[in-house]
Parts: structure tokens; sequence; C-alpha cells
């Protein structure tokens, strides 16, 4: 403090005997002086406790030091992943990174579309809701970049970074059959939700293809993507007459799966043996389940990484153009659906 109020350059300037300009010049462009000089001005910036007004030299320059990930459910760990790689990419930038979490409202998206857009931050990075909102092109036209993460980017309007969901649905099930599964239960919901309704389509497409009877594919719906929808479906499959009853299960994402498994062990069913189950996402969880769970991975930093450099691109490259990367998914098979030979 200086006689009571917050230090201002004038105070540093006038503590190392050094005017406005070099002051400014060690905070914007300290390769311009000298190390003795930008050594005096440190010195007494960190004796007046000096800090710089970021939301002045925010007006000057017309952007902030930020980005922004609008993650789609904050519950999901998938996306803390995704926002750790985005987080790595934005540190390489020497940027900062806002989190904020839709939770799948459209309102609530907008809401925090609006501050980050008040808060001029240097690019966005979402999940959305809706990748066809309205609002998703009025940032774009305001100047600041949009990539849509974990989502195909329509129309080619924005970059985009996603896995092949069709692709994950149908490696799912497609090991199921491989396994002797000839009854099957595809587990997710809402299809309001692309990626839900993708992977839903993957399942279909390969079951066709199979030449397995359509009836014997039963979709059970779920309200959301969460532990406790896993375990109502869990307990909506049980009540499936024995003859008709999947002997496995397909759900959407990793949280669907959990709460299966959780049902199924707890009423006394035998996994992989009477149920086999396949996730979606291959979270950290997955793997250290009581019953390790078979998943297909989705290469969660390395989407955020790849987000995060592209949003970067489009803000500082006058020849940017957009992108739409899709990623592979792969199957990782675990106990919950491989059945172990015992020896005897």
């Amino acid at each position: 403090m200086v006689n009571g109020r917050t230090p201002s350059v004038k105070d540093v300037a006038r503590s190392a005997g050094v005017s406005l300009g070099t002051v400014s010049n060690v905070m914007n462009r300290p390769e311009v002086v000298s190390p003795s000089t930008r050594e005096r001005v440190e010195r007494a910036m960190a004796e007046l406790g000096f800090v710089r007004n970021e939301s002045a030299r925010q007006l000057r320059a017309g952007t902030s030091r930020s980005l922004a990930y609008v993650m789609l459910d904050g519950s999901n760990p998938f996306f803390h992943d995704v926002a750790q790689g985005i987080e790595l990419a934005a540190e390489d930038a020497d940027l900062s990174l806002f989190i904020c979490n839709s939770n799948s409202r459209a309102e609530r998206e907008e809401v925090h579309l609006d501050r980050l857009m008040q808060q001029r931050v240097q690019g966005i990075l979402i999940t959305p809701v809706n990748p066809e909102a309205a609002h998703l092109g009025e940032i774009s036209r305001r100047g600041i970049p949009v990539v849509i993460v974990d989502r195909v980017g329509v129309g080619g309007a924005f970059c985009s970074v996603a896995v092949d969901d069709v692709l994950g649905g149908r490696i799912a099930v497609e090991h199921l059959a491989e396994q002797g599964h000839t009854r099957v239960a595809v587990v997710g919901g809402p299809e309001s939700i692309g990626q839900v309704r993708e992977r839903v389509e993957g399942a279909r497409q390969i079951w066709a293809e199979l030449g397995l009877p359509p009836e014997d594919l039963t979709y059970l719906p779920t309200a959301a993507l969460t532990v406790a929808e896993g375990r109502s479906a869990g307990e909506r499959l049980a009540g499936i007459p024995a003859r008709r009853r999947p002997t496995a299960a397909f759900c959407a994402n990793d949280l669907l799966a959990l709460g299966l498994l959780q049902q199924s062990i707890g009423a006394g069913l035998r996994v992989p043996e009477e149920l086999a189950i396949v996730g979606f996402d291959d979270i950290e969880f997955a793997a250290a389940a009581a019953v390790p769970l078979t998943s297909v991975r989705q290469p969660r930093q390395e989407l955020g990484r790849a987000a995060a450099q592209l949003v970067l691109d489009e803000a500082t490259n006058p020849d940017h153009e957009h992108q739409q990367l899709s990623f592979v998914p792969e199957l990782v098979a675990r106990a919950s659906t491989v059945v172990r030979s015992r020896a005897y």
C-alpha cells in the first residue's frame, strides 16, 4: 500500500527511478529492457505490493490472457479429463483457463457465454447442449473463436474435435456378440444428446449387419447419463422375463455402466457370467470398479489439447481454416465382459 491506497504504475516508476514507459515495457515487453533495469522495476513492484490492472489492460488490448471451456456436465469425470488437456495447452501458451458447467441446461450455457464475452476471452471451447444453437454463431460473429468439443461442428461453421461415436457403438456391441451374446440391452439417454444418439445408432447398425433379430437388441432409455440412472436401468432389466432378458448391456457412458454394475452385483448377479457390461469413455473409475469395466476409450486429454490448439490458431493465425478433427475410439476389454478360464 502507498499512503493507504493501492500502488499505481506511477508509484512503481517513482520508486525505481524510471519512466512510466519503462515500467510498461517491463510488464508487456520485458525483452526490450536491460536486465539491471528490469530487476530494479520488479523489485519496486514487489516492495510496493503492486498488482497490474488486468481489466484495464484488457480494455486497451481488446482481449484477455484467458481461454474458457463450457463443459456439458460437471459431475462426469470425462469432461474434467478433457479440461485437463485444454489446461495443458493453455499453460503452454501462457494463458489461464476459465471452466464453466452448463449442467446440460441451454439457458445456463447462454449465461456463461454472455459473461465470457464480457471478459473478452481469447477463445471459447464448448461441449454444447445444442451444437446448432444460434448463440454460438453470435459469439463467432463478434470475433471470438469458438471450438466445439466432443461433437462435430454443424456445416463447418466452427472447428470441432470429437470421436466417432457411431463407430464406438459398433465396437462395443460387436465385442459383446463376439463373446457369444445374442440378447443385448443398449442403455442410454436422452437421445436429444447427440453422443447418445450416435452411439445407439452404431449399436443398431452392427446388430443388423450381424444378422441378429432386431427384437433381441433391447433399448433402455434413461433420463440422464448418471450412476443413479444406471441403477434404475438395472432394475428395469431385471424385470424383463428370463427368456427375453438380455445377457449383456452396452451403456452410453461409464457412469451408467457403473450404476448398472452396482445394481447387478447388489442383486446377486455374477458379472460377466450372467450379465456382461460395456461402458463408454474409459474414465479412471472404470478400471477401478469392483469388477473392472470394459469400456470404449476416448482420448480425453488429447481431445482437449487438440481443441485448445485449434482455438489458439484461430485467434492468432489470419490464414486459419476451420477443421473437424475426428479421433478413433478403441475398446479396452476387462473383466466385466471377459470370462476368465478357471484352473481345476
